[in-house]
């Protein structure tokens, strides 16, 4: 494939000779290209960007362009990019039991009992999506609470992050789970004063129970894929990043793709846990498939848990649970030879790691592996390993992203939902440390923006409104929130799209609006580079814009 300014010089040659695909005009373009930052007009031909400039310029396209879009003044962006998300749980979301919002237990049993009404005889109830910060108290929910609503069904409710759920009494005893089941190696049941378990179990300890849930049918998934990523579409993402799943699902998203039922970006990993990962290291990465539409070279691992569940790994115990440093779901012996392996097979590690031991035992992990195998041995000489979340790293640790050339992977809503509580779980001192994008920017590290979906809402008006403002979304913040760390706006649009392009080794084909890249746009109702902060959650998608194909419009 040509070079980037060779490839522009032919297709800007070309142009003139050649009826153009799609014609925008009369738009608000923030292109995140130094030398032309602002235009009003761009034509796409073949998908690929040919011409961005003023809408003068644009005229000699317009007879025979096949469409023209006259934007009216509204502004676009380079297609946003969401550099961490789960496709297949945000369809099962919109799909099935959401408990997003649940204002507390009396909400939750409600909820429940309404759904236990739906449900067959002893048929296994799964939900997802409850979250306790905001409840009064903000304490877990427990099996005799669940019992209350539904005895006689077995009953799972799994929290936002993903990494606990609660059971009820029904479901625990069909586990077999009971006041002498050890702890799993890397999670925990939770038990209260007389030992016996409250229904809450963490992380590997999740799976005592939902390894009994009955799996989806094929069709159920491939459906839950589809709707998730029209869903996305709608919100304006071009792109997707999978953080992790079988490599079954992998080959689904695949064939979606292919045939034009997903019509974003993929890019793919597959998890590190269920032997997904030797079949990528056998079969090797996938790259540019249709279209430039798909690529698979990614494996996710997990070090550690999540701060709300007290599982993230610290290297000081909790401030609100003095026993406990949380949990290492990984030891180094296992982990180490995969990691030269993919080296040597040119796949993309990304690491979930949320307390700072986790991501320092990662980034030393990393490094041990790096000086095992010189660059000339590695099928990538720059592999642009990753750590997912890195939401709390201890001072002397955040520059060691950037010598390494690790990617820091965040979300920017975690900070505005996790910094009710982090206080508590940290103490004040740690949170110097906690969501620190603007420290990672300064140190040079590469800042991938994503959602995080369905663990957060997934929008990215969120993710750009909590990377900007660092509040809530009714605008609350204290010193606790350390408003230094905040991104400008040109920070977080670099981040949700050059950062996320760059974290797929794709920087030179999208993320920026230049001819020769990729046609991706998202076409927004305001400009949010200049509207006062709070106007940004009310900003809404008008256009998504994948290789110049309208892949959502106003109905």
């Amino acid at each position: 494939m040509p070079r980037l300014p060779l490839l522009a010089a032919l297709l800007a040659g070309a142009a003139f000779a050649q009826p153009v695909d799609l014609l925008v005009v009369r738009g608000n373009l923030h292109t995140l290209n130094p030398a032309q930052p602002h235009a009003t007009a761009l034509a796409v031909r073949a998908g690929r960007i040919v011409y961005v400039g003023d809408d003068a310029g644009a005229e000699k396209f317009r007879t025979d362009a096949r469409r023209v879009l006259d934007l009216h003044g509204a502004t676009a962006v380079p297609g946003l990019n969401d550099a961490h998300m789960h496709l297949a749980g945000v369809g099962e979301r919109e799909l099935s039991f959401n408990l997003e919002g649940t204002s507390g237990i009396a909400e939750l049993q409600q909820r429940l009992a309404i759904r236990a009404a739906q449900a067959g005889p002893r048929q296994w109830i799964f939900g997802r999506g409850w979250i306790e910060t905001h409840w009064r108290p903000a304490a877990f929910p427990t099996r005799q609470q669940l019992d209350a609503a539904s005895g006689a069904h077995p009953v799972v409710l799994q929290r936002a992050d993903g990494h606990a759920i609660v059971a009820n009494s029904l479901a625990l005893r069909l586990a077999g789970v009971t006041r002498d089941t050890p702890d799993p190696a890397g999670g925990e049941i939770l038990r209260d004063a007389a030992g016996e378990p409250t229904g809450m179990l963490v992380d590997n300890a999740m799976a005592l129970v939902t390894r009994l849930i009955p799996p989806p049918t094929p069709a159920e998934v491939e459906r839950a894929l589809i709707v998730g990523a029209e869903r996305e579409a709608r919100l304006g993402w071009t792109g997707l990043q999978i953080a992790g799943h079988s490599y079954a699902e992998a080959e689904l998203v695949r064939r979606l793709v292919a045939e034009g039922k997903i019509k974003l970006r993929v890019y793919d990993a597959v998890s590190g846990s269920d032997g997904s990962r030797d079949q990528l290291l056998a079969a090797g990465p996938v790259i540019g498939e249709s279209g430039g539409r798909y690529t698979r070279r990614g494996v996710k691992l997990y070090i550690d848990g999540a701060l709300g569940s007290r599982g993230a790994a610290l290297l000081a115990p909790y401030a609100d649970a003095p026993r406990s440093t949380g949990l290492l779901m990984q030891e180094e012996a296992q982990v180490m030879p995969f990691l030269v392996a993919a080296l040597r097979r040119g796949i993309q590690v990304e690491t979930h790691a949320i307390g700072d031991r986790g991501n320092r035992t990662m980034l030393d992990w990393y490094e041990r592996a790096f000086a095992a195998v010189p660059a000339a041995e590695r099928a990538v000489p720059e592999p642009r390993w990753r750590i997912e979340h890195a939401q709390i790293v201890a001072s002397a640790d955040i520059p060691r992203f950037a010598r390494l050339g690790v990617i820091a992977s965040m979300q920017p809503s975690h900070a505005i939902g996790d910094l009710f509580f982090a206080p508590q779980r940290l103490g004040r001192e740690r949170l110097v440390g906690a969501y620190a994008w603007q420290s990672m920017v300064r140190s040079g590290a590469v800042l991938a923006a994503g959602s995080d979906a369905p663990v957060e809402r997934g929008e990215p008006m969120i993710e750009f409104y909590a990377a900007v403002a660092r509040r809530s979304l009714e605008g609350y913040a204290d010193a606790d929130w350390h408003p230094e760390e905040r991104l400008s706006r040109e920070q977080a649009l670099h981040a949700l799209t050059l950062g996320a392009a760059y974290a797929a080794f794709e920087e030179k084909e999208r993320g920026s609006l230049e001819v020769g890249k990729w046609a991706d746009l998202t076409v927004l109702s305001a400009d949010i580079m200049t509207i006062p902060e709070p106007e940004i959650l009310k900003t809404r998608c008008l256009y998504t814009i994948v290789g110049g194909e309208v892949v959502h419009e106003p109905r």
